[in-house]
């Protein structure tokens, strides 16, 4: 009897994880990179990938990291909200165009306009791990010392953008 029941001991436990884990929305997920350095990297620049940038770059300036992709239908849902937020010209917005082909992530942002003050490459996806993403697309927030201060999982609203994203701006650039 005992041997069927460790079996099923083991179901449930599992079970109950699982539920757990279904109950967290996507936006919720923790990052173990709050708090911490930026993770180092140096990729080419989408549109001139002769030129490379690298966290170094950013020094001093509050800026947002969004990874997206022209194959991500929420990165679509995203777009328009982040090309309007990017006329407001209140953060640098640096795009990591994740696991993609150029060529398509180029004609992508000549067709629905580009919100990215640069926009780099990560082909193989490697930068990505390195900032611990899920999915696409994943935004981050990062100070003027390049300490990642927030991260968002999944399409960022206009609601968002202006409730949580703008306030946190305006703090971090007051600040030292």
């Amino acid at each position: 009897m005992l041997k069927y029941l460790i079996p099923l001991f083991i179901f449930v436990v599992m079970a109950i994880f699982l539920a757990l884990g279904l109950k967290l929305k996507p936006s919720e997920i923790p990052s173990p990179l709050i708090g911490k350095p930026v993770p180092a990297f140096s990729a080419p620049k989408l549109d001139d990938p002769s030129q490379n940038l690298s966290p170094a770059d950013l020094k001093g300036q509050v800026w947002l990291f969004n990874v997206w992709a022209s194959w991500c239908v929420s990165c679509r849902e995203e777009h328009e909200v982040l090309t309007q937020f990017s006329g407001q010209k209140a953060v640098t917005i640096i795009g990591l165009n994740y696991k993609d082909d150029p060529a398509a992530a180029k004609n992508w942002l000549q067709s629905l306009g580009n919100p990215y003050n640069v926009s780099i490459m990560d082909q193989d996806g490697r930068i990505g791990i390195d900032w611990g993403v899920y999915g696409v697309p994943e935004t981050f927030v990062v100070d003027k010392q390049g300490i990642v201060r927030y991260k968002h999982t999944g399409p960022v609203n206009a609601e968002q953008i202006q409730n949580l994203f703008l306030p946190m701006i305006a703090k971090l650039q007051a600040e030292a």
